[in-house]
């Protein structure tokens, strides 16, 4: 059976009912029998029917343990970094998604946890910044949103040496085109806002463990903190779940013709997609990924933030929204948008520039993109004329 065939029919037909789509169970609590005796369910904190289906459903995709929805992508993270204790280090990417950032830095640093950031894609730098307080590697892969590419199996060795954990958010592949907990990662994260929904209409978050054990730990504190999906959100989820090979393909897909036509536009200094052979680890991503993903970040000859903004304000299907992912083509500006909790020096030493512009490539005919970036670019070249025939 394939993996795809075999993630439809692990969604289960309602025993109670037959019903083909799994319940929303909407309740806050569950009678008991005696104190104690129970169903499996006594508080929808704790466990909750339709939640439950939708993490044995993540826990599959990613061939884990268990798997742990919460409200967001971010309560994931926090969840994950509730492991670690005062005095324990980070390493962690260098170009990290802003909201990581924050949560790194304004939260746990108070409490005792360094982090040091740096350029996961060389993995010597991973190896030497590992000291012995160093507990947890955070990796993003492909980042946020340079789309560099890290070596998942040999970063999981240094950590297997170290004794670190190693966590991979994996937002940006989804499980189906990178399964880094084969590749030797202990946790996976994702904000499953993004490509696991798929549909632009729910904020959650996934933790998926290597082991039970783990699993048990991170569960702990979900329940303990309470940062749970809610039961609407976790049928959304599983419904998004269902077409998600089918989504990811097509993504995949139109971000390779949007890459192309942006590396050969006259107006682009740089273009960040692992599916062309120009980016440098270009080879790795094809060798520890089935494909390359649906977000393209570029940067303009004119590297300004005023160059950038022009262009994210004029198009006419990429919409200007945080968040991506969804079936329609949103864009955004970083530096002013997701990353901008990061200081200016630590972004820009990261490769986030002034003028770098994230693309998320919806599912629409490829032909009204181009077309969509082509009159966007007629635009701004006539509001900037210094920048003409470049």
């Amino acid at each position: 059976m394939s993996t795809i065939t075999q993630l439809i029919h692990s969604i289960p037909v309602d025993e109670q009912t037959g019903a083909i789509a799994v319940p929303i169970y909407q309740t806050s609590t569950f009678v008991q029998e005696a104190p104690g005796v129970n169903k499996g369910y006594d508080y929808a904190r704790t466990n909750n029917p339709t939640r439950e289906i939708l993490e044995k459903i993540v826990a599959q995709l990613e061939e884990g343990a268990t798997g742990i929805a919460f409200s967001s992508g971010l309560a994931a993270i926090d969840a994950v970094l509730k492991l670690l204790k005062s005095g324990d280090e980070i390493v962690a990417v260098d170009d990290i998604y802003g909201g990581a950032f924050r949560l790194f830095t304004k939260v746990y640093e108070k409490f005792g946890i360094k982090v040091t950031y740096v350029d996961t894609s060389d993995t010597q730098a991973v190896f030497n910044a590992i000291t012995p307080a160093t507990r947890l590697i955070w990796l993003e892969t492909p980042t946020n949103p340079t789309l560099k590419i890290s070596d998942i199996a040999a970063i999981a060795k240094i950590a297997k040496a170290g004794k670190c954990l190693f966590c991979v958010d994996n937002t940006f592949a989804s499980p189906v085109l990178q399964q880094p907990l084969k590749l030797g990662a202990d946790i996976v994260v994702h904000s499953a806002t993004k490509y696991l929904g798929g549909h632009s209409d729910l904020i959650a978050g996934v933790v998926v463990t290597k082991t039970a054990e783990l699993g048990a730990e991170v569960r702990f504190y979900q329940n303990a903190c309470g940062a749970i999906l809610s039961p609407f959100d976790s049928f959304l989820l599983i419904r998004g779940i269902e077409t998600l090979h089918l989504r990811v393909r097509q993504h995949c897909a139109n971000a390779q013709q949007v890459a192309e036509y942006l590396e050969n536009h006259p107006l682009v200094d740089k273009v960040y997609y692992p599916g062309l052979s120009s980016h440098p680890n270009h080879l790795l991503a094809g060798q520890q990924a089935k494909g390359f993903g649906g977000i393209v970040s570029f940067t303009l000859k004119d590297d300004t933030e005023e160059a950038a903004k022009s262009f994210v304000t004029n198009t006419r299907y990429f919409k200007l929204a945080e968040s991506l992912g969804g079936i329609k083509s949103l864009l955004c500006h970083p530096a002013s948008m997701t990353h901008k909790s990061i200081p200016d020096e630590k972004r820009r030493a990261a490769g986030v520039a002034d003028s770098l512009i994230r693309l998320s490539v919806g599912l629409e005919e490829p032909a009204d993109l181009l077309e969509d970036l082509q009159q966007t670019f007629n635009k701004i070249d006539q509001l900037q004329p210094a920048v003409s025939g470049l």
